[in-house]
């Protein structure tokens, strides 16, 4: 992947530290930890305090939830798998996940769940990597019956409930008509979670330890998991859900008693896992580097291109444009991105700042991890603030602007 070999602009340094700490100082969020790369150039930046009240302040390697941003990390395990041609892009996945067999599809997607037809194919493992399996968090049908249950059944990480371990989430999972054909539209969220699982089935260890062994260690991603250790739980700020009307805050998720202090009942890749900003780089600055690490080869240079460029069909793609163009004022304008990869997003067209074949994605609580090969760009951000106010992806907005116009070729 070719980079550039410039740097960045002291007077581009310093707008981007303006921007960050105009968040902070506004009050709108308590602090910021910055990571960004350009070649073997790298800066942070750690403003502001771990809550919202003040007390200690953020440091480099304070850590976070990182939510969506999961995504684009946990999808790694199944690229090992595929690398390793213990999976194949078109196998059936029943043969691992046999919930999934002999699937109905609603006949429409406001059908009750009753009224289906057969499946015109088997789920596979392309479908699955891809999110067109089926099954998703739409966003534009909340509301329908299939959503309804999908709430219910708890299949999705909302809280206060979490979600239950795989065999159970996998028996419920199987209950439901899938809402789309496989293969017919791209959907959110649900199949990153069964990633997880079709991970852990193969191979036959948790989720959490074959990405230990095979992507957490290899690359030194060492506060890197599904919950945060009781001695270090003081490196974990709560996390703020703002009032969306009066903008006061409220505590989501305490450290110390919250749902990242203890290990899950459920794995999950599509928002369970908490890092740091240099644990976050060292996996992006792999992608960027065609999946090498320090001379050490973590995934294939095909694998890595299959993840980082666009993979859907505009067909496929009808439901990502309904979020992104029609939906910006709940999304507060992300989404302009175009395409999806393998777990993340792919930049297809220019919507902002960043250039085509950007690659990453974002996080609903306050996080944005992205790598752009056509600049050599790594950039982390990342915040306690959820997304139930504009606030933190406001500042993604800014941070990104800024830190483009930094660029010094």
């Amino acid at each position: 992947m070719g980079q550039s070999s410039g740097g960045f602009s002291k007077a581009g340094l310093r707008k981007v530290h303006d921007v960050l700490a105009r968040s902070v100082d506004t009050g709108r969020i308590p602090g910021v930890v910055a990571l960004f790369s350009r070649g073997d150039e790298t800066h942070v930046e750690a403003i502001g305090t771990m809550r919202h009240d003040g007390g200690d302040p953020l440091r480099r390697d304070t850590l976070f939830r990182m939510a969506s941003t999961s995504k684009p990390v946990s999808v790694s395990a199944a690229m090992v798998l595929l690398d390793e041609c213990r999976l194949r892009l078109d196998d059936p996945v029943e043969q691992w996940l046999p919930e999934l067999a002999d699937r109905q599809v609603l006949r429409s997607i406001d059908s009750p769940l009753d009224d289906t037809v057969p499946a015109r194919r088997p789920i596979t493992v392309r479908d699955v990597l891809t999110s067109t399996f089926g099954l998703g968090m739409d966003m534009t049908v909340i509301g329908t019956p299939v959503m309804n249950a999908v709430f219910e059944q708890g299949i999705t990480p909302n809280l206060p409930e979490p979600m239950p371990e795989q065999d159970e989430w996998m028996r419920r999972l199987g209950a439901l008509p899938l809402m789309y054909q496989p293969g017919e539209r791209w959907q959110y969220q649900i199949a990153s979670d069964l990633t997880g699982v079709l991970v852990s089935r193969v191979t036959g260890q948790s989720y959490e330890s074959f990405l230990r062994e095979r992507i957490f260690e290899p690359l030194g991603m060492k506060d890197t998991g599904f919950h945060v250790p009781a001695d270090q739980l003081h490196r974990l700020p709560p996390l703020y859900a703002p009032d969306p009307a009066s903008g006061e805050f409220h505590v989501w998720d305490e450290a110390a008693t919250g749902r990242h202090s203890t290990p899950p009942a459920f794995q999950g890749g599509g928002g369970g896992l908490n890092s740091t900003a240099d644990d976050y780089h060292a996996y992006f600055k792999m992608l960027l580097n065609g999946g090498v690490h320090e001379g050490e080869r973590i995934l294939s240079r095909p694998a890595v291109e299959l993840m980082t460029t666009n993979r859907l069909t505009p067909e496929q793609q009808a439901a990502r444009q309904e979020l992104a163009l029609n939906n910006v004022h709940i999304s507060f304008g992300q989404g302009q991105h175009g395409g999806w990869g393998l777990g993340m997003a792919v930049r297809t067209y220019r919507g902002d700042y960043a250039p085509v074949g950007q690659f990453g994605w974002d996080g609903g609580s306050g996080t944005s991890t992205y790598a752009d090969p056509v600049n050599g760009i790594v950039g982390i951000l990342l915040t306690q603030v959820g997304a139930s106010a504009p606030y933190s992806i406001h500042l993604m907005h800014d941070f990104w602007t800024t830190l483009y116009q930094a660029l010094d070729d």
